[in-house]
């Protein structure tokens, strides 16, 4: 894992990605069509990546409430912690800034778009949100390299291009040697390694992580922590990571603690580990 994820050929590429697809300009039309927005008195320019009023998540009819009334700004480039009991409504959230699900009531934003608005949500999820779960979700059916590419089908990327690119972020996660390997044949920390660079493939500006190391020992809980913060750092990508462990959290530089669909405080790590 020690081959620079921030390689020039890697930067470039996301500099043309992002320019080719429309993203780089907060005020893009790209994302959406008519979206409901927020007091725009201070101008084009937009302080918060994401700036959530008010959300509300019900299920059942309404039995359930997962998310009530969460308010959030996120700024670009910041590293947060979502941690809380089960149930508290952190996965949801982390599901709404991926437009994986909408809120039954709220203000969502994205660079100024309203994500529930957002007139193509899939190309907002595979263009600019890479997500990293705790099952990994690879096809089993497919080598290392072929799942790192399949986001890349939403770019246009030559055959060629997509598979150069594929081999680069698995060396850069510390898998050269494991390209042609089937999930079956990976261990559980080389597993979530496929699913990490699979996250970079086009260059995303947000990594949603969910509960990354829930399903890893120790030892490869560290290693994939470590990475992810490398990542976070050498990319200058925001990153909102979910978990129970305090200790996990306390790597981020921010600590959002949720309790019964709210968030109960938000607050700066205290320990800060580089």
């Amino acid at each position: 894992m020690s081959e620079n994820i921030g390689a020039e050929k890697t930067e470039e590429h996301a500099e043309k990605s992002k320019s080719e697809r429309g993203f780089s300009d907060p005020t893009s039309n790209h994302l959406s069509g008519p979206a409901t927005t927020l007091d725009t008195k201070t101008g084009p320019s937009l302080p918060y990546l994401f700036e959530a009023v008010g959300i509300a998540k019900k299920f059942e009819d309404g039995q359930v409430h997962a998310l009530r009334g969460v308010n959030l700004r996120v700024m670009a480039g910041e590293f947060i912690a979502v941690t809380g009991p089960s149930g508290c409504g952190k996965t949801t959230l982390l599901q709404m800034l991926g437009a994986l699900d909408r809120p039954t009531k709220g203000t969502l934003l994205y660079r100024g778009n309203s994500i529930p608005d957002l007139r193509d949500p899939w190309r907002y999820r595979a263009l600019e949100i890479g997500f990293i779960f705790q099952a990994f979700h690879l096809l089993p059916t497919f080598t290392a390299l072929e799942n790192v590419q399949i986001p890349m089908f939403e770019n246009h990327l030559s055959a060629a291009e997509r598979k150069d690119r594929a081999v680069g972020l698995l060396k850069s996660v510390g898998l050269k040697n494991r390209l042609d390997h089937f999930p079956a044949k990976l261990s559980g920390g080389e597993r979530q390694r496929v699913a990490i660079a699979r996250s970079l493939a086009n260059s995303p500006s947000v990594l949603l992580a969910d509960e990354p190391t829930g399903n890893l020992d120790s030892e490869n809980a560290h290693l994939i922590l470590e990475l992810i913060a490398r990542l976070h750092h050498e990319q200058n990508m925001t990153l909102v990571l979910v978990t129970h462990d305090i200790g996990i959290a306390q790597r981020a530089s921010r600590i959002i603690q949720m309790k019964d669909g709210r968030i109960v405080t938000d607050s700066e790590s205290i320990i800060v580990r580089k």
